[in-house]
């Protein structure tokens, strides 16, 4: 079946799921593949819970004269050209994101300053790989006005497969630093995949690309391109400066546009570090016309429940929460960032960084070098890789051993920063202090 036939099946049933535990009615089922499943085995089991199609890719997996199966050559590639197809057919303005960190909060940011003006659809969670962009696109209605897509990865190549799948007008990289070197192979390497929505945007008529200035290595690739600039020095280019009031422990900062006036935000993020998403959100939203006033009331309002930035107070101690992942850059920042902050009792509850590669334990030896002059009342650390550095902290080999201690020693009256990747499974914890 050709992909305009297949759109016009999707236009009486707009909703895919490649799911068959969850197969709303009338949705259209993709079978995928991966590593230790096939999708094909469930196509029938999908069509009995309420899809109305199954895209198939393996024949004998579709009943003989059962129209409701529908057999392609490959299941993803299928589902990445019709979300490609509707993306066209809509032509709702894109803003690409991508970046190693800060992507997702930023996402968030961008879409809840668009949205004081418009329709604004965005990637829902971290629904940015092969699966997540397509399914994104499809999402989108004629009633959208604007899209936020993120985009991710961790190999090369990725983002070139993600951009010409949503092809946007718009791009940004939130920054570039040391996550899945295992995969990218070199810091290098992530410059360069990062830096295909650049290359992809080159290309692109009427494109623009909102560029940190102050980031060397962005503005290095961003050779060709057209910027609108934003950071925390005062350039003259720049359409955006801003600069961080404090950190009590809530992020506070302001902005101006050019030579204008300073605006002043009190947030509900932690960490310094995110001075810069909230800058791309200004430069963004002021470029598509949002007033100050309006961005303003969103910076404020955005409130994260991700386990990105966040601080929770519990019976006992208040939680600094980022543990959804971790890789150098972000962990130096985090740790920078708390021992800044003007507060007393700091606990830091640190997991492994994963995907780092060869040079795993010295990346991990470094953090714990740095934390030995911060001054921290207590620091545990959670996984393989910080057991193997030359330190003398608690060291546990998986969550639950750290969770018997909290259980057993019942912290109190602690910040504590929770921090590692998403594989440490750090967020159990949560539940214990």
């Amino acid at each position: 079946m050709e992909i305009k036939d297949l759109y016009q099946i999707f236009l009486k049933h707009p909703e895919v799921t490649t799911d068959s535990r969850t197969c709303p009615a009338g949705s259209i089922f993709f079978a995928l593949k991966g590593e230790s499943f096939n999708g094909n085995k469930f196509a029938a089991k999908a069509l009995e819970a309420g899809c109305s199609y199954a895209v198939v890719d393996e024949a004998e997996f579709a009943t003989p004269g059962d129209e409701r199966f529908i057999l392609v050559d490959n299941c993803l590639e299928t589902l990445q050209c019709l979300a490609n197809f509707h993306r066209r057919r809509l032509g709702t303005p894109i803003v690409g994101i991508t970046g190693t960190n800060g992507k997702t909060t930023t996402k968030e940011l961008i879409s809840t300053v668009l949205k004081q003006k418009y329709n604004v659809w965005f990637t829902q969670g971290n629904f940015n790989n092969h699966i997540g962009v397509p399914k994104t696109l499809l999402s989108l209605t004629a009633e959208h006005e604007m899209a936020v897509v993120e985009m991710g990865a961790n190999h090369p190549g990725e983002i070139n497969t993600l951009v010409h799948i949503a092809e946007p007008d718009y791009g940004i990289i939130t920054n570039v630093g040391k996550a899945h070197l295992e995969g990218f192979g070199s810091f290098e390497g992530v410059i360069r995949t990062k830096g295909e929505l650049y290359d992809f945007l080159r290309g692109r008529l009427n494109s623009k690309v909102f560029l940190h200035g102050d980031n060397p290595h962005l503005a290095k690739i961003s050779t060709g391109l057209s910027c609108v600039k934003y950071g925390s020095t005062a350039a003259a280019d720049y359409a955006v400066t801003g600069e961080v009031v404090e950190c009590a422990p809530f992020l506070t900062f302001k902005w101006k546009q050019g030579n204008g006036e300073w605006h002043k935000v009190e947030t509900h993020l932690i960490g310094s570090y995110n001075i810069d998403n909230m800058l791309a959100a200004a430069t963004i939203g002021l470029y598509f016309g949002v007033t100050p006033e309006q961005i303003n009331q969103a910076l404020a309002g955005y409130i994260p429940q991700n386990n990105r930035s966040q601080l929770d107070i519990t019976e006992h101690n208040k939680l600094i929460i980022d543990a959804y992942n971790a890789n150098p850059t972000s962990m130096m920042a985090a740790l920078k960032n708390f021992k800044e902050m003007k507060v007393e009792h700091k606990f830091a509850l640190l997991g492994d960084m994963r995907e780092l590669g060869p040079g795993s334990v010295e990346e991990h030896q470094k953090i714990v070098d740095f934390i030995k002059g911060c001054g921290f009342e207590k620091v545990w650390l959670v996984g393989a890789e910080f057991a193997k550095t030359s330190q003398d902290y608690r060291c546990f080999a998986q969550v639950e051993d750290a969770i018997e201690a909290l259980d057993t020693e019942k912290p109190e009256n602690y910040y504590i920063l929770v921090k590692g990747s998403n594989g440490i499974h750090l967020s159990k914890v949560l539940g214990h202090i």
